[in-house]
């Protein structure tokens, strides 16, 4: 069971807010709406939460394949997939098989093999025991379709830096 505190941005006890606006409330619920059709059962949330603002229910499925369309497109929005794996290279193949890498998760206490299945993973940013954490030290952006370039961090100020080189010959007196 999950016991969220959904409030507006001012409140200091709120987990989450509601979604940015109508367009990705209405984007996010037409995710949930695709795992039930095609066939993933709904564990947990799915609607929407309250009458003010655009709070989405956190919403679990289970019995999700990689064809669904919940599997395989960046939803932003509360909502979480539960996909079984036999191996973990298994569990890698599935997960660099997307078209996008934002942002990917392991959860274990081998901090080792944890580290060892991140380096596998195409994925911008992984969180290893944890997940949205960021820190504005940071580089923050995603591999393959989620993203060019970098946020936060020395890499984020790439794009406005112009680099120069000066060459002198200083053995003449």
């Amino acid at each position: 069971v999950c016991v969220c505190v959904c409030n507006g941005p001012t409140n200091p006890t709120r987990e989450r807010t509601d979604q940015v606006d109508r367009v990705q409330f209405d984007r996010v619920m037409d995710f949930i709406d695709s795992g039930k059709s095609e066939g993933a059962t709904l564990l947990a949330g799915g609607n929407r939460h309250g009458s003010k603002g655009f709070f989405v229910q956190p919403t679990i499925f289970k019995d999700v394949k990689d064809d669904m369309k919940i599997a395989r497109e960046e939803i932003f929005g509360p909502v979480m997939q539960l996909m079984k794996f036999k191996t973990v290279d298994e569990a890698i193949a599935r997960a660099n098989a997307s078209e996008y890498g934002l942002g990917a998760g392991v959860a274990t206490r081998d901090i080792g093999r944890a580290l060892q299945v991140a380096k596998k993973l195409r994925a911008g940013t992984v969180y290893v025991n944890c997940y949205d954490v960021f820190d504005p030290a940071a580089p923050f952006g995603g591999f393959k379709d989620s993203g060019i370039g970098r946020e936060l961090g020395e890499y984020g100020l790439e794009p406005y830096t112009e680099v120069k080189t000066v060459i002198c010959d200083l053995s003449h007196k």
